[in-house]
């Protein structure tokens, strides 16, 4: 996966069941949020800064979702728990982990990364996270997408 390239189209169903399908968002900035799992402590964090630091992420225009392999009923619980106002996507066949090359070292989980995709569908940003451990910032993920953004 390199930047300039063509984003990996995929559909995957969101928390709600629904299909959510990246070349519907064409036009949009859009930010995937991989993540290993559900309801971990990290993971837990990291999507609860996004949550709070949501104001910051809107004001970009950005389209924001978080994808891992759990389920759409385990996103419902997730989402619901946390207050959560990002879409969550359930990759549960690990297809789209797969597309953007952001296989964990745990079996079928995702790496934490974040990838960023242009408004020409193009990847502008993609950073995976060596150690799952530690959750990107928000500080540089908004930075990534004001850059994609120009």
């Amino acid at each position: 996966m390199n930047i300039g390239e063509n984003a990996p189209d995929f559909t995957l169903p969101d928390g709600e069941g629904k299909d959510w399908k990246l070349s519907a968002q064409l036009g949009k900035t859009v930010v995937l949020l991989f993540y290993p799992g559900d309801n971990t402590p990290v993971c837990t964090k990291q999507l609860c800064s996004v949550r709070d630091n949501w104001s910051d992420y809107q004001k970009t225009g950005a389209e924001v979702v978080g994808i891992s392999t759990d389920t759409v009923k385990s996103h419902q619980g997730f989402a619901e728990k946390n207050d959560l106002p990002l879409t969550l996507l359930a990759d549960e066949n690990g297809e789209v982990v797969e597309k953007y090359a952001v296989k964990s070292w745990l079996p079928g989980r995702s790496a934490r990364a974040v990838v960023v995709i242009d408004t020409t569908g193009k990847i502008a940003y993609h950073k995976v996270q060596a150690l799952s451990l530690f959750a990107p910032s928000d500080a540089d993920v908004l930075a990534a997408i004001r850059e994609a953004s120009k």
